[in-house]
């Protein structure tokens, strides 16, 4: 995978020069991992479990795009929004949300956040200020730049952060949310989440403009391209664009290049790409193989990052053993939550 272009150069309002990321501490290299890792291991489970056949309909995994989310989030604060598309669990994690209840979603159960009527796609969370997990491409663009205008509207410097991939980039209603957004000054931060394939159609084959971080410059929205495989540029990228967003100067872009793993979905052999292109990948940019480097050179033991791993599967396991022993939900609730 291509390292990001940069330049000394500011092109249209687009920064080619963000230099080399900010070191972490240690206690933020082990929280990283630790995010990262119980990202990773969750939707390992949640792979096997689908083969199992205990999770249906439609499953979009995250591995390998780990960084993005970890380091977004570690640029937030309380009171802050998120939203994304249909590869959402680890955003969910990310925003703190409790992983049996993602897990039981998963598999149609009571404790799901939704009460297992919405699968992998759809669940919320008011309280950790998640607001989905959306199937429908390019739809919570709009929605997260309603958000903001909400925002605004209430007075307050909550940032709502608006995730969407490669493919969604070139819906039409991400460029009338650009619009409304400069228009109006709103405080949110678009997070194109560059993986290189929209399903199975490389981004050169599909885009005209491949530089996502240009996307808004007929709209005057900064933007920026960013090494979302290192979560130390992610976390600095999104302080920079947070501040932008909180000084009330308007949205910002943030173009993540990363990769994932996995196919497009669960029923995706991704036979559009080489195994070795993704094994170069995981042996030359693995976002949780780079912290595990630094933490090591940095003369943790590798036993300590071993519990870690541990502790984190524990949790996995729990959550696992949790969703497949919840009941399902009552057949009264297909009338509940819907509108008439």
């Amino acid at each position: 995978m291509a390292a990001p272009k940069k330049t000394a150069a500011k092109e249209h309002g687009q920064d080619r020069d963000s230099g080399p990321p900010p070191e972490f501490t240690r206690e933020q290299e082990l929280a990283a991992l630790r995010d990262m890792l119980l990202i990773r291991r969750f939707e390992e489970k949640a792979g096997q479990l689908y083969g199992m056949g205990a999770i249906g309909g439609f499953c979009h995994l995250y591995i390998g795009q780990e960084a993005v989310v970890v380091g977004m989030q570690m640029a937030l604060k309380p009171g802050d929004q998120v939203i994304t598309g249909y590869r959402d669990h680890g955003h969910m994690l990310a925003t703190g949300m409790d992983a049996k209840g993602v897990m039981a979603e998963l598999t149609g159960r009571r404790g799901g956040y939704s009460k297992g009527k919405g699968g992998s796609m759809h669940m919320f969370s008011m309280e950790k200020n998640f607001f989905g997990g959306h199937g429908i491409v390019g739809a919570q663009v709009s929605l997260g730049t309603g958000l903001a205008l909400a925002n605004r509207y209430r007075g307050n410097d909550s940032v709502s952060i608006a995730y969407f991939g490669d493919g969604a980039a070139n819906q039409g209603q991400v460029y009338e949310s650009f619009n409304m957004a400069e228009l109006w000054k709103l405080p949110v931060i678009y997070v194109i989440e560059n993986n290189r394939y929209a399903m199975g159609t490389a981004v050169s084959r599909a885009s005209a403009q491949t530089d996502f971080s240009k996307r808004g410059i007929s709209f005057n929205i900064p933007g920026e391209q960013v090494d979302g495989m290192d979560v130390r540029a992610v976390k600095a990228a999104g302080e920079k664009a947070v501040a932008w967003c909180r000084e009330g100067k308007g949205p910002y872009i943030l173009e993540m290049q990363t990769y994932r793993y996995r196919g497009h979905s669960m029923s995706d052999p991704a036979k559009y790409r080489t195994r070795e292109e993704v094994e170069k990948v995981r042996h030359d940019q693995d976002p949780i193989e780079q912290v595990r480097n630094r933490l090591l050179a940095a003369k943790v033991s590798e036993q300590d990052l071993k519990t870690i791993d541990a502790d984190v599967r524990k949790i996995v396991n729990e959550a696992a053993d949790f969703a497949q022993a919840d009941p399902e939900p009552d057949v009264a609730e297909l009338y509940t939550d819907v509108y008439r």
